[in-house]
């Protein structure tokens, strides 16, 4: 799993245009060195991530494409939803239902209403950042549907060096990540159709073996106290964390490392169904991308 160049993708939710804190970053990561790029609106980073694809794809070499945001839902819940249990049939179904607009007006929380109401209890999803409620969807959270796991495997594994990986099933609130999961899938839906086979989803594509170019789910809080040094400098969290996690994985590309963070120890099943980020309890080895060799 060797690659030429490195996209870092931080997704937002957010339900107005917005840039700077807490709004779309991209960051570029090869052999022209590292730049990053702030998006104001998910449309107009769909159009951005289209317009790099293709060119990466005329260009040749390999592209890895990480977004930090959850790419599976834990064991049980996609098969309620889809009918189906393979990851994938989760994102065909939600880029069916959520809706945005140019002004990243998005319906992703009556989406999550609709799923909530499959299940017994008042979730899974919880958490509305909204004035108006939301039929279906509780605030705070409430009882979880019995059988159905809180947490998908990584999550857990990530449970390391003060690190605690959210849920996918809260929408709002300090770290929470489900927001950004249920419009960033569609996204990435949508992206991966334009060239079947080509582009692949890491560990659900067994083209992602050699795709030239490979969608995988990172999350952006491993590389701590890089980031902490250069928000001292004055650089925005998000842009720090784009730029310094790109670096690092194309470092490790090229170290002949990052193979590493593909070969988890986990039953296939359960790669198919939940999925994984790379990283997952891996911290140290993304870390050492900035240790001398």
């Amino acid at each position: 799993m060797r690659f030429d160049t490195v996209i870092m993708l931080d997704w937002s939710a957010a339900g107005t245009p917005r840039t700077g804190k807490d709004s779309i970053w991209i960051g570029i990561a090869g052999a022209d060195g590292i730049r990053t790029e702030n998006i104001a609106t998910r449309a107009a980073a769909e159009r951005r991530l289209a317009d790099l694809l293709d060119s990466h794809l005329a260009t040749g070499g390999r592209l890895l494409v990480a977004a930090d945001f959850a790419f599976g839902a834990p064991a049980g819940f996609t098969q309620a939803v889809t009918g189906r249990p393979d990851a994938l049939s989760l994102w065909a179904w939600l880029a069916e239902k959520v809706r945005d607009d140019e002004r990243n007006r998005t319906n992703y929380r009556e989406v999550a209403g609709q799923m909530n109401g499959l299940f017994e209890g008042g979730g899974p999803f919880w958490g509305n950042g909204a004035k108006v409620d939301t039929p279906g969807l509780p605030r705070t959270k409430p009882d979880h549907p019995p059988g159905l796991p809180e947490h998908r495997r990584a999550e857990i594994l990530g449970r390391e060096g003060g690190l605690w990986p959210k849920t996918l099933w809260q929408l709002a609130g300090a770290g929470a990540v489900g927001a950004q999961s249920l419009t960033g899938m569609p996204v990435l839906e949508r992206l991966r159709r334009r060239a079947p086979g080509r582009i692949a989803v890491w560990p659900f594509d067994a083209a992602a073996a050699t795709a030239p170019i490979v969608m995988a789910e990172t999350y952006l809080s491993l590389l701590g106290p890089q980031v902490k040094a250069d928000m001292a400098k004055g650089m925005v969290q998000d842009a720090a964390q784009v730029s310094r996690h790109a670096r690092a994985f194309l470092t490790l590309s090229q170290r002949d490392q990052l193979a590493r963070l593909f070969a988890p120890s986990v039953p296939t099943e359960v790669l198919a169904q939940e999925g994984w980020y790379l990283g997952a309890g891996q911290a140290a080895l993304v870390q050492s991308a900035f240790h001398d060799v």
